[in-house]
C-alpha cells in the first residue's frame, strides 16, 4: 500500500468513462449477480445491518497477489585496487560485481471473469526498488490455492495492472458505477493489509473527487480501514459492485488514520478493458508548461482565481505550438469544460483521445478566443522526466560515484545528453553524445581539464551516447594494450570541440 507523510503520493491515473459492466461469455454467474445480494443483506429487524451474507458472497473473488523480486545492488570499488592489499578488500580488480539479493512483496487484487482475469494495481506487481525485476508473481485464491500469474498488461499512471491465471470456474465479481456513489454511502472492502488475507473492513464513502497531487489523481475517500497488502484490492457498494480500487492511504505514522483512497471504476474499468486486450493506454497531450494563477497574478489579469491554466512555455512542434498557443495565454476550458483544481487542464486533456480536436478558451491580452487543436499522444513519464531534466553544470553532482564502475570508465560519470540539457547547455541540436555529471578528481581525466558539463561525442572516433558505450570503448582500447584514449570532448562556453588524450591505466 502506497502512503505519505502529510502529503498524498502522487498515482497518475487517467481515461475516459465507458460502460462499467463486464459480460463475459461463460455460464457461470457473478459473486455479484444482481438481485444475489439484495435477497441475503436486508437487516434483521431491530437489529443494525451485517455484512456477513456479502462477504460470504464476494470474499471468494478477492486473491492474494505476492511477488518475488531480485534486486541488484551495485558495489563500491576497491579503494584499495592495484596496492598489496587489494586482495583483502573485496577481492581483485578495480571494479567491484555487483551483489543480487532477494525481495517480497504482498498485495490484493480481485477475478472479473471466470476465466482468470485479475485487476489490482501497477505497484503491487512492479519492481519496488532501483535496480530490480520482477521474477514470479504468485496469485493465492481464498481457498488456499495458489497460481503462477502471467502479467497481462499495466499501465503505470493510472496505478493499474492486469494479471492472468490459467482456469476456467473462478468466482468472479464485477465492475459498477461509481458516478452513482455519494458521500455517506456504506462500503466494504477485502484485501490483504500487512499480510493477513481475507481481512474485511467497513466505512463510509467520506469524499468523492478527491484530488491528489498527480494531474490525473482523482479518488474515493474512505474512512474504512486501508493498510499496507490492500492495494489493488476491491471497494464495494452495498449492492456487492466493485466501485473503487484500493490504491494507498494518507498517514503521518504508514498506518491507518482513516484516511483511504480508491480508484473509481469509472476512470479504472476503460482501462483494465484495454489491457486485458493488450493494448496500451494513450493520453492527449499539448506539449507546454503552465503555473499556478495565484491571486497576485489572478489580480495582475484581471481574472478569477484558480480559475484556468497560465502558459509559461510551449514545446517546439508539439500540438500547442502547432496551433498557436504562446507563453502568456491562459487557457479557460476545454471543449466547454471551465479548468478548474478539480478540472485541470492536464486532467482534461489526458482524457481525450491522441488525435483529437478540441477548442480552447483561451485568454490572450485581455480578450477572449477560441483555438482548435489536434492532440498529440503524452510521452511517458522517463520522456517527460527528460525533457524538464535541469542540469546545472556548476552545481555539485547528483549522480553517487559509487553508482559506476570508475575503473571502467576512466574515472569519469557521465549520463546521456538529452534535449533538455543539450537546451541548457546551448548546444547545437545536432550534437549527440554524453555529458559528464562527475570526475574522480585523482584521474588523469580530472588532469585533463574534463568536468562536470562536458559533453563527449567520441572515444577513439567511436561515438558515445551512453554510459556503457563509453566503458566499452574504454575496455576496448585497453585489451588493445593501449595506455589512453582520444576523447573528442565539448567543454562548456566553447564553440567547438577537441580532442583530449586520456590515460586509462587503472583507476586512480
Amino acid at each position: 500500500m502506497r502512503y505519505a507523510y502529510a502529503i498524498t503520493s502522487a498515482l497518475l491515473l487517467g481515461g475516459a468513462a465507458a460502460t462499467l459492466t463486464l459480460n463475459p461469455s461463460d455460464a457461470q454467474t457473478a459473486q455479484n449477480e444482481p438481485g444475489a445480494i439484495n435477497a441475503v443483506s436486508a437487516p434483521r429487524a431491530g437489529a443494525p445491518m451485517s455484512f456477513a451474507d456479502m462477504v460470504t458472497r464476494l470474499s471468494p473473488a478477492v486473491v492474494n497477489i505476492s511477488t518475488t523480486q531480485r534486486i541488484t545492488v551495485p558495489q563500491q570499488a576497491n579503494p584499495f585496487s592495484g596496492t598489496p592489499f587489494e586482495q583483502f578488500f573485496g577481492g581483485r580488480g578495480g571494479g567491484a560485481t555487483p551483489r543480487t539479493q532477494e525481495a517480497q512483496s504482498l498485495g490484493s487484487g480481485f477475478l472479473i471473469s471466470s476465466d482468470g482475469y485479475i485487476v489490482t494495481n501497477n505497484h503491487v506487481v512492479s519492481a519496488g526498488a532501483q535496480g530490480a525485476t520482477v521474477e514470479l508473481i504468485t496469485v493465492t485464491l481464498a481457498d488456499q490455492k495458489e497460481y503462477k500469474a502471467r502479467l497481462v498488461g499495466r499501465d503505470e499512471l493510472s496505478d493499474l495492472a492486469v494479471l492472468k491465471i490459467d482456469g476456467a470456474t473462478f468466482p468472479y465479481v464485477r465492475f459498477g458505477d461509481s458516478r452513482q456513489t455519494r458521500v455517506g454511502d456504506w462500503i466494504l472492502t477485502i484485501g490483504n493489509p500487512l499480510g493477513q488475507s481475507g481481512t474485511v473492513t467497513a466505512g463510509i464513502v467520506s469524499a468523492l473527487n478527491r484530488v491528489g497531487q498527480g494531474p490525473y489523481d482523482r479518488f474515493i475517500q474512505t474512512d474504512a480501514a486501508i493498510n499496507r497488502g490492500n492495494s489493488g484490492g476491491p471497494m464495494f457498494d452495498m449492492q456487492g459492485n466493485v466501485i473503487g480500487i484500493n490504491s494507498q492511504i494518507l498517514s503521518p505514522t504508514g498506518g491507518n488514520i482513516g484516511i483511504g483512497f480508491a480508484i473509481p471504476a469509472e476512470q479504472a474499468k476503460p482501462i483494465v478493458d484495454k489491457l486485458m486486450k493488450g493494448q496500451s493506454v494513450a493520453r492527449g497531450y499539448l506539449g507546454l508548461t503552465q503555473q499556478e494563477i495565484s491571486a497576485d497574478i489572478a489580480t495582475a489579469l484581471n481574472i478569477t482565481k484558480d480559475r484556468g491554466a497560465l502558459v509559461n512555455g510551449v514545446s517546439p512542434g508539439e500540438p500547442a505550438a502547432r496551433a498557436g498557443i504562446r507563453p502568456g495565454d491562459v487557457i479557460l476550458a476545454v471543449n466547454g469544460k471551465e479548468i478548474t483544481p478539480q478540472q485541470s487542464l492536464t486532467y482534461l486533456v489526458g482524457n481525450e483521445a491522441p488525435g483529437s480536436r478540441v477548442n480552447l478558451d483561451v485568454l490572450r491580452d485581455g480578450r477572449r478566443q477560441q483555438i482548435a487543436v489536434t492532440l498529440g499522444t503524452r510521452p511517458s513519464n522517463d520522456q517527460l522526466a527528460a525533457q524538464t531534466e535541469q542540469f546545472d553544470p556548476d552545481t555539485a553532482p547528483t549522480t553517487p560515484r559509487a553508482s559506476t564502475n570508475l575503473a571502467a570508465t576512466a574515472g569519469l560519470v557521465v549520463q546521456p545528453l538529452t534535449p533538455a540539457i543539450a537546451r541548457q547547455l546551448r548546444l547545437d541540436s545536432t550534437i549527440r553524445g554524453v555529458v559528464v555529471a562527475d570526475v574522480d578528481p585523482n584521474s588523469d581525466a580530472a588532469t585533463k581539464g574534463l568536468r562536470r558539463g562536458v559533453v563527449i561525442q567520441s572515444v577513439n572516433r567511436q561515438p558515445v551516447t551512453s554510459e556503457a558505450e563509453l566503458a566499452r570503448a574504454i575496455q576496448q582500447a585497453r585489451a588493445s594494450g593501449a595506455k589512453q584514449v582520444l576523447i573528442y570532448a565539448q567543454l562548456p562556453g566553447s564553440l567547438f570541440a577537441q580532442f583530449v588524450p586520456v590515460g586509462i591505466d587503472a583507476a586512480k
